[in-house]
């Protein structure tokens, strides 16, 4: 399965690995997109059908905690599932994002089987490249 993922993180590195653990846990096919801060996003957001929003915490000019509040204040962006994938530390911080309506979170390092798994249980869909290969454990993203 593919889908439109838009990565928000301010470092172009980050952004790229997050891109290439999304490719190993069988996301290949997938139209991606990127902001280095929540209002880029939210620009991308509106001139692109965006299926996930994948954002780490901190970032400058605006933060994902604010995007994401900023979401859910707009009709047609409000149902977008956000990911939060992060070195955050802090469980209160973790717990602001879901209690704002983010549908789930990474700690980072992570491996592509749990990005992939969480990506299924946000969506609700299979992948659809499933592989018996387990080539991408070796991985930690």
């Amino acid at each position: 399965m593919t889908f439109s993922i838009l990565l928000v993180d301010d470092s172009m590195p980050m952004r790229a690995v997050i891109k290439k653990a999304f490719i190993a846990a069988g996301y290949a096919g997938s139209d991606f997109s990127e902001a280095q801060n929540g209002i880029e996003a939210l620009e991308r957001l509106k001139k692109s059908w965006i299926d996930l929003v994948v954002t780490d915490f901190t970032m400058p000019v605006m933060n994902g905690l604010e995007m994401l509040l900023k979401m859910k204040q707009h009709d047609i962006f409000k149902d977008i599932p956000v990911l939060v994938v992060t070195t955050e530390g802090s469980q209160e911080k973790i717990d602001q994002f879901m209690n704002s309506g983010a549908a789930g979170y990474i700690r980072k390092p992570f491996t592509p089987e749990q990005l992939r798994d969480m990506i299924t249980n946000i969506l609700g869909e299979s992948h659809g490249n499933e592989q018996s290969d387990n080539s991408d454990n070796d991985f930690d993203f």
